[in-house]
């Protein structure tokens, strides 16, 4: 079975992108699987992702694609799906995500492989020995945050993750970790952003009668609660609903559109467009 890559770009919208992508692909012998573009007509950016596979070996394809790049001025990437991206979870007592991750990732469901999980309470820990997985408790007060952060750094390089996922992990992020992590570090928000933001969401939700409650991925960066978004998932409710029965519809709607996010970035659906997401879906 021929290795298979991802190809994912953006560049200045012009005629011609694709017509040079392709083109390099077929003249290296590969075969395109999967091809998806988008042009955004207000920012003129061109997207892109592209999975083939066969040809040349990676080292020759990113060469070929650096002398693309400068024809085009694009920003590129190259992936080997054979490569599964190595995720750190960070998580505090809440356990539903970090449980429905480790399941999914158990049963084939989600092509990552969780390298630890790192929290600021041990209550976690039985759950995720339970799955083989290395657990790390590192407390953290507001006078440690500075020295507890540079852990989980460490913990990141141990392991050469590529990913940090916070699964309803309860800190703020400092600007510093947010620079050193950033495009890598991806949160699960419990409320559909921008609404409802804050302690208790459930309960204002409940007070204001909603009709639809909402869960929200997102990069995590400096700006809290307002990285850009790479899925939200919804569900309707009613006035018969307490908010004990919204947060427990919200549990489930954090897992799916969590698990969804991290798929998405594994397999190097989501590109960046500014404060916004340019996803590529099956």
């Amino acid at each position: 079975m021929s290795a298979e890559f991802v190809l994912t770009l953006s560049c200045p919208d012009r005629p011609g992108v694709v017509a040079a992508v392709s083109g390099l692909l077929a003249g290296k012998g590969c075969n395109i699987i999967e091809s998806q573009q988008f042009g955004d007509p207000v920012e003129e950016r061109f997207f892109m992702r592209v999975q083939f596979s066969g040809g040349s070996a990676v080292d020759e394809l990113r060469a070929a694609f650096a002398s693309l790049a400068s024809e085009f001025a694009m920003e590129f990437q190259l992936f080997d799906l054979s490569v599964r991206t190595r995720a750190l979870v960070l998580v505090s007592r809440f356990d539903h995500c970090l449980n429905d991750m480790l399941y999914r990732v158990r049963s084939g469901l989600l092509p990552i492989e969780i390298v630890g999980v790192a929290s600021n309470h041990p209550d976690l820990r039985p759950l995720t020995q339970s799955y083989g997985v290395d657990y790390h408790h590192l407390p953290v007060t507001a006078d440690t945050k500075p020295r507890q952060e540079e852990e989980i750094l460490t913990l990141v390089d141990h392991y050469q993750a590529d990913l940090v996922v916070l699964a309803r992990y309860m800190q703020v992020i400092s600007p510093e970790m947010c620079a050193k992590l950033a495009g890598r570090m991806i949160n699960i928000h419990h409320s559909f952003l921008p609404s409802f933001k804050g302690a208790k969401p459930y309960h204002q939700a409940y007070s204001r009668g909603v009709k639809v409650i909402g869960a929200t991925a997102h990069y995590v960066t400096p700006d809290l609660d307002e990285g850009p978004i790479i899925e939200q998932e919804v569900a309707r409710v009613n006035h018969t609903h307490s908010h004990e029965d919204l947060a427990a519809i919200g549990r489930d709607l954090e897992c799916q559109a969590l698990a969804r996010a991290v798929r998405w970035h594994a397999e190097h659906r989501v590109l960046l467009d500014g404060h916004k997401t340019v996803i590529f879906p099956r």
